[in-house]
C-alpha cells in the first residue's frame, strides 16, 4: 500500500460515505499536491490522474481549496496531532542525563517520524504558510501543546548551565528549525542530491550543540 492509500484510509474514517470516484480524486490530489504543490496543480490534472471528468470534482468539492481542506483537515486532527504529540512525548517525558543525550533523542525521533510521513508533510509544509485556517489548526492542535513542554525542558538545561542563558522560546526555535531545516532540504528543496543522512544528522546535532553551548 502506498502513501496515498495510507492517507486515504485515515480520511475515510472521517468521511465514511465517500464514493469510489471521490476516493480516486483524493488519491490523485494527494499525489499531485505532493509532487507539484497546490498552486501549480490544476483540477483538470487531478481529474485526468483520477480517470474522471473535471466536472465530477466540482460536483463533490466546490473549489480546489475545498478539496485541499478535505485532505488536510482530518489528517491534522486524526493523524498528525495525536501521533506527533504521542511520539514526541516518548522523548519529552523521559529524563535525559544531559542536553546532548536529549538532543540526540529528539533528532532521531523527529527524523524517523518525518521520513515515515514524508508525503503528508510535503503537502503540509507547502500549504500551511498560505492558508490561515490550516495554520491556526496546526498551531492549536500541535504547536501550543508541544512548545510549552519543550520550553520547560530547555529552561532546565539552561539552569544547569548546559546551554546558554537565552529565552527558552528562542532555544526551542533554534533547535527545531535546525532539525526541520535538514528535512526540508533533504526531502523538498534538494531531494536530487545524494545525501549522507548519518553524517548530515550528526552535523546538525553538532551545530546545535555548539550554538547553544555556554561560553567560558
Amino acid at each position: 500500500m502506498n502513501n496515498s492509500e495510507n492517507i486515504l484510509e485515515i480520511i475515510l474514517k472521517e468521511e465514511q460515505s465517500m464514493t469510489d470516484k471521490q476516493k480516486k480524486i483524493l488519491i490523485a490530489a494527494i499525489d499531485a499536491f505532493s509532487e507539484k504543490g497546490y498552486a501549480a496543480t490544476s483540477t483538470s490534472e487531478i481529474a485526468k490522474m483520477a480517470g474522471v471528468a473535471e466536472g465530477t470534482i466540482f460536483r463533490h468539492y466546490k473549489t480546489k481549496k475545498d478539496l485541499l481542506l478535505t485532505l488536510l483537515s482530518p489528517l491534522l486532527s486524526t493523524l498528525i496531532a495525536p501521533r506527533v504529540i504521542k511520539d514526541f512525548d516518548k522523548v519529552l517525558n523521559v529524563s535525559h542525563p544531559n542536553f546532548e543525550d536529549f538532543l540526540r533523542a529528539i533528532v532521531k525521533n523527529r527524523m524517523e517520524f518525518l521520513q515515515k510521513n514524508n508525503t503528508l508533510f510535503k503537502i503540509l509544509i507547502q500549504e500551511i504558510p498560505f492558508h490561515d485556517d490550516l495554520r491556526e489548526t496546526f498551531k492549536s492542535q500541535i504547536a501550543v501543546k508541544i512548545f510549552g513542554r519543550f520550553q520547560e525542558i530547555m529552561e532546565s538545561y539552561s539552569e544547569k548551565e548546559e546551554i546558554i542563558s537565552i529565552p527558552s522560546l528562542s532555544s526551542v526555535r533554534l533547535t527545531v528549525t535546525s532539525i526541520f531545516g535538514y528535512f526540508l532540504a533533504r526531502h523538498i528543496l534538494l531531494p536530487e542530491i545524494k545525501w549522507d543522512d548519518e553524517e548530515e544528522i550528526e552535523r546538525t546535532i553538532q551545530f546545535i550543540l555548539y550554538g547553544l553551548k555556554p561560553r567560558e
